[in-house]
């Protein structure tokens, strides 16, 4: 059988920037197994597989693979799939709406598309999720597995932490963009002390204004088969929602330009928000442009 295939970079405006990511837009009669083969063999961060939809009122079922397991959600997969869906304009013989709406084990994830004048030019999700924090993490774990000290790690805002919006990671700020740019995994502490509460890996930030961007981020996950990532949008989009919890205001709308991926010669950039009210935090997003690169066909 042959099952087509193309590949975009995600959260950039430009080929070889942000994060590539492989999509099989009609991955009907794949194997979970077979799934996870091909994303193994694409070896990128994330390779998605788009599936008749379970209900009709939806646009499609994704399902997301690392390298060496399966996500409930991810932002530069979805991102890149509602592009990818939207440039063909139907799946499995139905044309598709705007927004999307794809199931996946996380929950459902609406997608608007994003577009230049006619030209579709990236997309924007709702994460299917309300923000969840869990258990903190002690900062010399965090610095340990990431090749710093304990004093590089900025407390001040909260201490390392677990949360999530589909997908767990743990979240640490660092004092300097000298100490993110130093920042790298260390396996074997990952291996001796992670997976933690289902976590997908760390998540590094640092606020630094500068040049149009807000926050500079990383994202270490070398037990998922990704040593580390160029753009990790369910992270940041979890990140928005964080600090927007962690503002004194009971109402906000935050507005966040992140880019990640600066130190892998990949620059990304990430458009989050988060809407703060009543004290609590009812939804995130995160948004990005893409530029599509190659296709072909995977015989199986």
């Amino acid at each position: 059988m042959q099952f087509e295939f193309v590949t975009v970079d995600v959260f950039t405006d430009r080929r070889f920037g942000g994060n590539p990511l492989a999509v099989f837009p009609n991955a009907e009669g794949l194997t979970t197994a077979q799934m996870q083969s091909i994303a193994g063999e694409f070896n990128l961060s994330e390779t998605t597989f788009v599936l008749p939809p379970k209900d009709a009122a939806h646009t499609a079922e994704v399902r997301i693979f690392t390298p060496k397991a399966e996500l409930p959600f991810a932002g530069h997969p979805n991102v890149g799939t509602g592009f990818v869906v939207a440039r063909l304009g139907s799946v499995y013989g139905r044309a598709v709406g705007d927004p999307l709406l794809f199931e996946e084990q996380a929950g459902l994830v609406p997608v608007e598309v994003l577009r230049d004048n006619d030209a579709i030019v990236g997309a924007r999700l709702t994460a299917p999720r309300p923000l969840s924090r869990g258990a903190d993490v002690t900062a010399e774990i965090i610095a340990a597995a990431c090749s710093l000290t304990v004093d590089d790690i900025e407390t001040s805002s909260h201490v390392p932490c677990i949360a999530s919006c589909g997908t767990r990671f743990m979240f640490a700020e660092v004092k300097t963009r000298r100490a993110l740019a130093a920042a790298q995994p260390r396996p074997e502490i990952f291996s001796q002390n992670f997976p933690i509460d289902g976590t997908t890996g760390i998540h590094l930030y640092v606020r630094d204004p500068a040049d149009g961007i807000d926050i500079w981020s990383r994202m270490f996950a070398p037990l998922h088969g990704v040593s580390e990532d160029p753009a990790t949008g369910s992270a940041n989009v979890t990140l928005a929602g964080l600090l927007a919890s962690l503002s004194p205001k009971p109402a906000l709308s935050l507005r966040l330009r992140i880019a990640q991926g600066v130190e892998m010669g990949r620059p990304s950039l990430l458009d989050a928000s988060a809407e703060k009210r009543g004290g609590a935090v009812i939804e995130t997003r995160i948004a990005g442009r893409c530029i599509p690169v190659m296709k072909g066909v995977f015989d199986i």
